[in-house]
């Protein structure tokens, strides 16, 4: 069993703050993309700027969408980018888990109005 480092620690009490736990999912979110890119690029053999002129776009863009920092990805742009490197786009969205809601929405509940 792996022993959890000092950073283990305090990246495991900051995720149970919401706001900051939010922005590392983001985060990680950003990152897979970008990751996904830059691998189906590579293994397809071509550099960011081949692959920008194929999909008719700069090669500053194609860097952008390969940083895990950017969040301006278009559905239009990586549908092109996807095309040209033969792979498909799939987006999911998830409903959040409903957190129990206080008050009222308890009351509801005796009543047989399930939360």
């Amino acid at each position: 069993m792996k022993r959890k480092t000092n950073f283990d620690r305090y990246l495991e009490e900051q995720l149970k703050e919401p706001d900051f736990a939010a922005r590392f999912k983001k985060a990680g979110e950003a990152w897979d993309v970008a990751l996904q890119l830059a691998a189906l690029r590579k293994a397809a053999g071509l550099s960011q700027k081949e692959l920008a002129q194929r999909v008719g776009t700069s090669q500053q863009q194609i860097s952008r969408l390969e940083s895990p920092s950017y969040e301006g990805h278009s559905l239009s742009m990586l549908r092109r980018v996807a095309e040209v490197l033969g792979a498909t786009l799939h987006v999911e969205i998830h409903r959040k888990r409903r957190q129990k809601q206080l008050g009222v929405a308890e009351g509801k509940s005796k009543y047989g109005v399930k939360n």
